[in-house]
Formats: C-alpha cells, sequence, structure tokens
C-alpha cells in the first residue's frame, strides 16, 4: 500500500505543480487514488483555474424538437423509429411557447436537440432558427454532432458548408451530446449506426474553426473500462489543445432506462471520481459542470468538492436521460441553495460563461 501511495504522492506533486499528466498517470488515478486524494488533487486544479468562490449557472431551457431517429442507440428509449405513431415534430408555434416561457424567468438558454430524423434537412433548421431569432433574444445551444453530421448528408452538404448556413441562421453554440464514449470499440457495441469518434471530433474541430464553440460530454457506465474513460479525455484534451473551443465538459453515467443496453450505470462514488480524474486530466478546458440531472442534487452539490466550478442549467424540461426513477429536475431557488450551502456564491451565467447582473 505505501508503494500505491507513493506512485499517487508522485502524481500529486506534478499537479501540485501545474505539470500536465499523462494517460498512465489519469489511468493510475482512476485505478488507484483514494476518494479523499482525488477530491484534494481535483479542487486545487479548481481553484488554479476559478480563484474566486464563485459557482455559476445558467437559466435554460431543453427543447427536444422530435423524437424521431433511426439510429437505434442502445441506451436510449427516447427515439421513435421514422413512421411510428409515437413520433413527433414541434410545430413552431410549440417551440415558440417554450421559449416565450424561459424568457418570461429570465432564461438566456436553449438546448435544442432531437434525433436523427430522414425528413427534416437543413432548410428546416434554417428556418426554425432564423424564426426563433426573429422573436427571442435567445441563445441557441443546439444540435449534437450526430445531429449536425446526418443533416449534412442528407442536405448533400460539406460539413464547413453546413455549419456555415447554421450559423448565419442563429446557431451560437453546439452541446457535446453524442460523444459517449469516443473509443472505437465502445461506439461499435452501444450504438454502432452512430458516426465514429473520428467523425464527432472532425465535426467539433470545424465547428471550432469557424467560430461555433461547444461543450464536450462522457457517458460512462456502459461497461468501458477505466483506460478507455482516459482515452475519451486525452481525445478532448488533445482537440481544445489545437482549437480551444470547449466551453466546458460534462461527464455523466449511463441511467438504465428501459432501453436494451445492459450497463452497469453509475454510483455516486464512481461519478465523484469520474469528475475529479476529469478535472485533473483536462487541464486546459476551463469549466467542468455538475451532473446533478442524473446523479441527484445531493451529489451535485458534492461535486462542488471535487472539481467542478459550473451547476448547469435549470434544465425546466428534459426526455432523454431522465425516467421516472431518475428525475431530479430542480428549480432555480434550489439550485441556488445548493451552491451557497456548499459554500460559494451562485452567480448567474450566460452560455459563453459570461457572469450576468
Amino acid at each position: 500500500m505505501a508503494e500505491l501511495n507513493g506512485r499517487i504522492e508522485a502524481i500529486g506533486k506534478r499537479v501540485e505543480g501545474g505539470e500536465r499528466l499523462t494517460f498512465d498517470e489519469g489511468v493510475e488515478l482512476f485505478e488507484r487514488a483514494t476518494l479523499l486524494e482525488l477530491s484534494a488533487l481535483a479542487d486545487r486544479v479548481r481553484w488554479r483555474l476559478h480563484p474566486e468562490p464563485v459557482v455559476t449557472y445558467v437559466i435554460g431551457r431543453n427543447i427536444n424538437y422530435s423524437n424521431v431517429c433511426w439510429v437505434k442507440c442502445s441506451f436510449c428509449a427516447f427515439y421513435r423509429l421514422p413512421g411510428s405513431a409515437e413520433g413527433y415534430v414541434l410545430s413552431k408555434d410549440q417551440i415558440f411557447q417554450k421559449i416565450q416561457e424561459l424568457v418570461e424567468l429570465g432564461g438566456t438558454e436553449i438546448l435544442m436537440q432531437g434525433g436523427l430524423n430522414p425528413s427534416l434537412k437543413i432548410d428546416y433548421y434554417e428556418d426554425l432558427f432564423t424564426s426563433i431569432k426573429a422573436r427571442f433574444p435567445i441563445h441557441l445551444h443546439a444540435l449534437s454532432a450526430a445531429e449536425i453530421i446526418y443533416i449534412t448528408h442528407i442536405s448533400r452538404l460539406s460539413i464547413k458548408e453546413a455549419l456555415k448556413r447554421l450559423k448565419a441562421s442563429g446557431l451560437d453554440s453546439i452541446p457535446g451530446a453524442g460523444a459517449e464514449l469516443l473509443v472505437d470499440e465502445v461506439r461499435d457495441r452501444v450504438s454502432p449506426l452512430k458516426d465514429t469518434p473520428t467523425a464527432w471530433l472532425d465535426l467539433m474541430q470545424t465547428a471550432h474553426e469557424l467560430n461555433i464553440p461547444s461543450t464536450a460530454t462522457m457517458m460512462y457506465g456502459m461497461g468501458e473500462t477505466l483506460a478507455q474513460r482516459v482515452e475519451h479525455l486525452m481525445k478532448i484534451r488533445d482537440l481544445q489543445d489545437r482549437t480551444g473551443g470547449f466551453t466546458a465538459f460534462i461527464p455523466w453515467s449511463y441511467q438504465p432506462n428501459g432501453d436494451e443496453l445492459k450497463g452497469q450505470g453509475g454510483t455516486g462514488y464512481g461519478y465523484l471520481r469520474t469528475v475529479a480524474v476529469s478535472r485533473i486530466m483536462l487541464d486546459n478546458v476551463k469549466n467542468i459542470q455538475a451532473s446533478w440531472l442524473t446523479m441527484g442534487p445531493k451529489i451535485g452539490q458534492l461535486s462542488l468538492q471535487y472539481g467542478v466550478n459550473d451547476f448547469g442549467s435549470t434544465v425546466l424540461e428534459e426526455n432523454v436521460v431522465t425516467t421516472e426513477t431518475t428525475r431530479h429536475l430542480m428549480t432555480l431557488d434550489e439550485i441556488r441553495r445548493n451552491i451557497e450551502d456548499a459554500g460559494f456564491a451562485a452567480k448567474r451565467r450566460n452560455t459563453r460563461y459570461q457572469l450576468l447582473e
């Protein structure tokens, strides 16, 4: 045990000195460090990047504009195949109503995602985004990488051309959803019809080069190895070195919800270890966002001692990762109270992580 503690102590000294850790050191942390050691190291990195005792949040709303999707990811119980009687595409009026409700609450961000719907080409999104922007002063954080890649395919466009057109129509930033784990073996097993890890990374790189920022995510607990989680982190870090376009990283555990995947899901203990290693390894991604939606408010609050500096969005509505047993939606007051009870000042931000009055 002394030998193992000595190895973690050596890694800790490198973290204290602001040095970048290697892949092997990331695996070592996952496998050998205690929870308290991970908390101490992740907290040190957090304070280095954010020296003020502030935790941020954004007032936002998820809008799942369509649930029609043909990709059939094994972890998703939200999608309905094309032609299903349970499939839908929200009307403009329905979407406008949802945005109006958010604006009346002082909201600034719409997270808009759906499925890979073969009936919706790029002109649908151009018209929808233009209509939204004409009516509301809202930030459109919209379309996962998988959605955009599919839009380019069915619209016969290059990635760059499609992104330029979406940006001109009002797309402000891209959510990091759909990354799952950026490891070929895992992706081939859990979502074999979805784009490859390389395609996800290439899409994000092109977006960043066009000054379209994005977040990045990691869904773990699908039967992957700890080394594969670190491989995912390394790929995010490498791309961030090249572009600087990731505003935040959000790890979250797979949520068993009646889908086809028989993964192990995640515990609060496993989440805290994962978010801490993420904070330590991703030295070039400034913000780490809590995943209280999947882990619950108290684990979200506790994660503020494991490198997390942002509590994410008020959400208001979520249909993809929540089920009746994992529905942890919080009011704005509850978000602020969880932050303040942990000893931080709760500060409202926009999607670009700029503080608001």
